[in-house]
């Protein structure tokens, strides 16, 4: 009961990243670009910081690649079945120009569901780890829920921004945003119903998270970043990274 109500907690604070977006109104491109940029160096943060070392520790570099290469096969098939476009910062989509306006609005939409998939896929292995550390000690599984749920925060704002951008309503992004955490504890509820599930599993499960958002950051976040604002897209890439660094 202990551990899912450290997770629920962990998983929960992914709704903080909303509120910052509570007093911005529809972002224009260079904010948007700045946002799309913090949500893919957020996004390569957590796989390379976090990710795949635990998964090689917990695993083995065999279990990782794997892990990798499956999780990067799933976004592609995806791809495949739902294609996209991208649309350049250089396009006029005014109101003027209501087509193009929906063009950008459709693509940011897009993308802000697959932010969404890719950070619900990683917080399942995320509340595995919760359980498993409790398991060590309580001390360990409190501050692995801590570091989870200040990590989590900058991720509900990577969700947030391009599903605002989108047009989708504020409740419904409170609402999804809020699902994506709770998989959190439905990882440690996971954990707790097969208390003997095999390191090498969740070795595979955080790879497999891994490998599909790396795949989202370079096939979505950063060519569409970067065409709306090359430098603020970089900008905000690499606080991005700096605050996962900061954080793992």
């Amino acid at each position: 009961m202990e551990a899912l109500l450290y997770s629920f907690f962990a998983g929960t604070s992914t709704v903080l990243g909303v509120v910052a977006l509570f007093i911005i109104k529809k972002p224009g491109n260079k904010l948007l670009s700045t946002l799309l940029g913090f949500a893919g160096g957020i996004m390569m943060a957590i796989s390379l910081f976090e990710l795949i070392p635990e998964a090689i520790a917990l695993g083995s570099m065999t279990s990782a690649v794997v892990g990798v290469v499956l999780g990067a096969a799933m976004m592609r098939l995806l791809d495949t079945i739902v294609p996209h476009s991208h649309m350049s910062g250089k396009e006029d989509v005014s109101v003027e120009n209501p087509e193009k306006f929906k063009e950008l609005e459709n693509s940011m939409k897009r993308m802000g569901y697959l932010i969404l998939f890719g950070i619900a896929l990683h917080n399942i292995p995320e509340g595995l780890a919760i359980g498993a550390g409790l398991e060590a000690s309580a001390k360990l599984g409190l501050s692995i829920a801590i570091a989870i749920a200040l990590h989590n925060i900058p991720e509900g704002l990577a969700i947030a921004g391009p599903l605002k951008a989108g047009g989708v309503p504020i409740g419904k992004i409170f609402l999804f945003v809020l699902i994506a955490g709770l998989m959190t504890p439905v990882g440690t509820a996971i954990g707790m119903a097969f208390l003997a599930i095999s390191p090498v599993f969740i070795s595979g499960s955080l790879a497999f998270a891994a490998g599909a958002m790396i795949y989202i950051v370079n096939d979505e976040l950063v060519p569409q970043a970067n065409d709306m604002h090359n430098h603020l897209a970089n900008v905000g890439l690499i606080l991005g990274i700096l605050v996962g660094l900061a954080i793992f």
